[in-house]
């Protein structure tokens, strides 16, 4: 089996793959754990800042524009 390098995640109770992927059974893996990222949580921040404003902007009862209203 070559070498391949899978994306996956601690739940707190056990490596979970990101992605499905068919391991054979007694498969050996390198594990390698990487700092956590500093900017991980300001990008969490400003992604959620952005989905509200989103929400907002395009909410069900915003006025539908039709051609008319869009000038040039």
């Amino acid at each position: 089996m070559p070498a391949i390098s899978l994306r996956a995640h601690f739940d707190g109770t056990a490596i979970q793959l990101d992605e499905p992927y068919d391991l054979p059974r007694d498969a050996q893996l390198l594990v390698t754990v990487f700092p956590p990222d500093p900017l991980e949580a300001e990008r969490a921040e400003w992604a959620a800042f952005s989905a509200e404003g989103l929400a907002r902007a395009y909410s069900d009862n915003e006025p539908e524009y039709s051609i008319a209203d869009i000038q040039s």
